[in-house]
């Protein structure tokens, strides 16, 4: 099964789209993958500021930050 995850990204970021391109492929197999605007939550900005795109796996808490490909996001998957 599949875990659910989190994007941390915000708007006019051009890497989190291109990190929302790359997890496309992801979501049409069924990845569950919710964006997180960091603007929109308290303390986001100061945490995750400097490091978006952030991928975090729902299950186990673990992030995969920027820059990341296909190949290390299935083996962040596994």
């Amino acid at each position: 099964m599949t875990p659910e995850c989190q994007l941390f990204g915000t708007l006019g970021c051009h890497l989190c789209e291109v990190a929302e391109a790359l997890l496309m492929p992801f979501v049409e197999n069924g990845l569950l993958v919710e964006l997180i605007d960091i603007v929109e939550h308290e303390g986001m900005v100061e945490q995750y500021g400097l490091r978006i795109p952030v991928l975090r796996r729902c299950d186990t808490g673990n992030e995969l930050n920027w820059p990341f490909d296909a190949e290390q996001v299935v083996a962040f998957l596994s």
